[in-house]
C-alpha cells in the first residue's frame, strides 16, 4: 500500500504523526505538571493555615472554656475566608468539632479518621468528608506540655482545584496550536528540501539506480576508485580491488593510507590527469583524474585504472623481436653481398682469395645463436640476443659473461633483466658497453650483475632511484620515467632478495640483484 502513496506523501505523513504524537505528550506532561503545582501550592497555604491556627493562643485557651466553639468558630471562619480554603475545623482529644463550615456540624465528631493527627504527626492526602472529596492537611494542637489536646483540619475541594486548572487550560492549549503549527510547517519545508535533494526520486527509482549503478561499475574491467570532496575512499569496485590488491572495506578510510603513495598524490592533485603511468605494487597502471561536480560545486574526485603490466611486457618483447628482425634482415642484406663477393672471385679464377674471404666473413656474423653457453633458460636467453641486436643496433655493446650461469627462473628475472639492460643502454652513450653476468648456485639463488660504462649514479640518489616516479631524465608527457628500477625494486622485495648499486669498474653504475631460491610449493619457507 505504502509503495503506491508517493514518497513526499509519505515523508509529510510520518513527520505530522511526529509532530501530533509530541505536542500531545508535550500538552498532557505540561497539564499533568501543572496540576501538581497548584496541588502543592493549596498544600504549603493549607499547612501554613493549620500550623497558624493550631498555634494560636487564643484557640488554646479556648480548650478550657466551657464552650470552646464560641471562640474557635469564628476564628475559624476568618482565618478560611482570608486564606481562601474551603474548610478549617478544629476538634478536641476525642475528635469533636469546635469549628466548621456549617454551624450545625459543631459538637458532631468528624467524619474522617483523626488518629493521625492525634498521634502527632501530620496527614496530608485526599479523602471525603461531609462537604465532598477534598485535599486536606490534618495537624496536631499541642497544650503547654506538648500533650495532644485536638486537631487542626484545613482542606481545599478537589473541584476547586480542577477549575484553577480549567483557568490554564486555554493558554496552555494556544501554546501548543502554535507549536502544531510550526511543526507542521518545519514539516513541510523537511520534506521539500529532501525531495530537492534526491532529485525529486521515489525510494523504487532510487534502488533501482543503486542496483544498476553496482552492477555496471563492478561490472566493467576498468578499476574505479572515487574520493569524496575530504580526499577519503567513498566507493571503490572489483577490478579496482584486484588491481591495488585491496582487502576488506576501505569505504570512509583517507586516501593516503589506502592508495599506493604515488596514486594517492595523482589523486589529491587539482589538476586532471590523462593516461599517466603510475607503479602500484608491482603493476603498472595507467590512471586517469576527473574532477566530479555536481551543480557546479566539486563534489570529488574519480580515479579510472587500467592494468599495463602485461602491455609492458608485450610491448619490451615486441621491441626485442622487431630489432631482432632489423638485425637479421641486416645479416641477409650482408649475406647476400658476401655471396656476390665470393661469386665474383670464383669467376675470376681466384679460388684462394674466395676461400679466404669465406674464412674471414665466416667467423662472425650479426646474430648468434646464444650469448652465453651456461644461460640456458629460453625466456633469458632469448631476451639477452633481443638485447644485444638492439644494442648493436644503438652503436653499443652488450656484453655477456661467458661463466654466466642459469638454468631456469621465471618470468620475473626476464622483467628484473630486461629493465636493468634499458637503464644501462640509457646511461651509456653512443659507442658505450653494457655487462651482464648472471650466477646460478647449486642451491638455486641467483645474482645478477649489470654494468654500464655511464656517468654513473651519484652516492645521494642511490636511495631515490629506487622510488616509484623519481628519474633523473626528462619526464615524459604521460608519467612514463622512473617505473623500471621501482617495479625491479618492488619484485625483488617480493621475492625476498635485495637490490643494490654501486660503482663500477668501467667508471659507470653496477647494479647487483640477488634472488633466494624458490621455495617449493606447499613447502613452509
Amino acid at each position: 500500500m505504502l509503495r503506491s502513496v508517493s514518497l513526499r506523501v509519505q515523508l509529510l505523513a510520518l513527520q505530522l504523526a511526529i509532530v501530533l504524537v509530541t505536542v500531545v505528550s508535550a500538552g498532557g506532561l505540561a497539564a499533568w505538571l501543572q496540576a501538581e503545582q497548584i496541588r502543592d501550592s493549596y498544600q504549603d497555604r493549607m499547612v501554613a493555615v493549620a500550623d497558624s491556627v493550631a498555634g494560636l493562643p487564643s484557640v488554646l485557651d479556648a480548650f478550657d472554656d466551657p464552650d470552646p466553639s464560641s471562640t474557635i468558630q469564628p476564628l475559624a471562619e476568618l482565618i478560611r475566608e482570608a486564606s481562601n480554603v474551603t474548610y478549617v475545623v478544629v476538634t478536641d482529644g476525642d475528635g469533636i468539632r469546635y469549628s466548621h463550615p456549617d454551624p450545625e456540624r459543631i459538637g458532631e465528631p468528624v467524619s474522617t479518621d483523626p488518629s493521625v493527627p492525634l498521634s502527632g504527626e501530620v496527614y496530608v492526602g485526599t479523602q471525603t468528608g461531609t462537604l465532598g472529596r477534598s485535599w486536606r492537611v490534618k495537624v496536631p494542637v499541642f497544650d503547654a506540655g506538648g500533650t495532644v489536646i485536638g486537631t487542626v483540619s484545613v482542606g481545599t475541594l478537589e473541584s476547586e482545584l480542577q477549575d484553577d486548572l480549567l483557568e490554564d487550560i486555554p493558554t496552555l492549549l494556544a501554546w501548543l496550536a502554535g507549536a502544531a503549527v510550526l511543526g507542521t510547517l518545519g514539516a513541510t519545508w523537511v520534506t521539500h528540501v529532501v525531495r530537492r535533494r534526491i532529485f525529486k526520486l521515489e525510494p523504487d527509482e532510487i534502488a533501482t539506480l543503486l542496483e544498476t549503478r553496482d552492477a555496471m561499475l563492478h561490472g566493467i574491467r576498468e578499476g574505479v576508485v572515487a574520493l569524496d570532496d575530504a580526499g577519503r575512499v567513498a566507493l571503490v569496485n572489483d577490478e579496482a580491488r584486484r588491481l591495488l590488491d585491496l582487502d576488506g572495506d576501505v569505504s570512509g578510510r583517507p586516501a593516503a593510507d589506502v592508495l599506493e603513495p604515488t596514486l594517492a598524490a595523482v589523486a589529491t592533485d587539482d589538476a586532471d590527469v590523462t593516461d599517466r603511468l603510475v607503479l602500484a605494487g608491482v603493476r603498472i597502471l595507467v590512471v586517469n583524474r576527473r574532477s566530479a561536480t555536481s551543480d557546479g560545486r566539486s563534489v570529488g574526485v574519480v580515479l579510472t585504472l587500467r592494468d599495463r603490466t602485461e602491455l609492458h611486457d608485450a610491448l619490451r618483447e615486441l621491441e626485442g623481436a622487431r630489432s631482432l628482425t632489423e638485425a637479421l634482415r641486416a645479416q641477409a642484406h650482408e649475406f647476400s653481398n658476401h655471396l656476390h663477393v665470393v661469386s665474383g672471385l670464383l669467376e675470376l679464377g681466384r679460388t684462394d682469395d674466395a676461400v679466404s674471404f669465406i674464412d674471414r666473413v665466416g667467423r662472425g656474423g650479426t646474430v648468434t645463436r646464444t650469448v652465453a653457453e651456461g644461460v640456458t633458460a629460453p625466456a633469458v636467453s632469448a631476451l639477452l640476443l633481443a638485447k644485444a641486436a638492439t644494442c648493436r643496433e644503438r652503436g653499443l655493446t652488450l656484453r655477456v659473461d661467458a661463466e654466466s650461469r642459469l638454468d631456469d627462473d621465471g618470468d620475473e628475472l626476464v622483467t628484473i633483466l630486461g629493465n636493468l639492460v634499458d637503464n644501462a643502454a640509457d646511461a651509456t652513450g653512443h659507442g658505450g658497453t653494457v655487462d651482464v653476468r648472471i650466477d646460478q648456485s647449486d642451491s638455486g639463488e641467483v645474482r645478477v650483475l649489470v654494468a654500464d660504462d655511464g656517468p654513473g649514479v651519484p652516492v645521494g640518489q642511490r636511495q631515490l632511484i629506487f622510488a616509484a616516479g623519481f628519474t633523473s631524465k626528462t619526464a615524459s608527457p604521460g608519467g612514463g620515467r622512473g617505473i623500471g628500477l621501482a617495479l625491479v625494486h618492488r619484485i625483488v622485495q617480493r621475492r625476498g632478495g635485495r637490490v643494490t648499486v654501486r660503482d663500477a669498474a668501467s667508471g659507470g653504475a653496477e647494479f647487483e640483484v640477488v634472488l633466494p631460491a624458490r621455495v617449493p610449493a606447499g613447502a613452509r619457507p
